[in-house]
């Protein structure tokens, strides 16, 4: 069994996060995406503050999918360097867990 994990990303809206969150579910990179509503960011970008609406959005996954997981979604996604953190799950429902390997194993 692999190691579970979730990736952090962000969009530029819940269209694009959608539209990833498909290719990521449909080529079984990813057992689940949860979608959050428009969130403001604040971020430095070449030498600027950037102020924008973002759409937040992390999916579920194993390691192993984690390599094939960031290539899609920088293939798919619109900038130029998006957002893709994976990190640990540290335990939780056995069942869930056994769940999130079951849909992308």
């Amino acid at each position: 069994m692999s190691e579970k994990k979730l990736v952090y990303m962000t969009a530029e809206n819940q269209e694009e996060a959608h539209s990833i969150a498909s290719v990521l579910i449909a080529e079984k990179l990813a057992a689940c995406v949860n979608i959050f509503a428009d969130m403001n960011a604040v971020f430095m970008w070449k030498g600027e503050v950037q102020k924008e609406k973002e759409t937040a959005f992390v999916a579920k996954t194993t390691a192993d999918r984690i390599p094939d997981l960031i290539r899609r979604v920088k293939e798919v996604h619109s900038y130029e360097c998006p957002c893709i953190v994976n990190l640990p799950i540290d335990g939780g429902n056995p069942e869930f867990l056994d769940w999130i390997e079951s849909e992308i194993g």
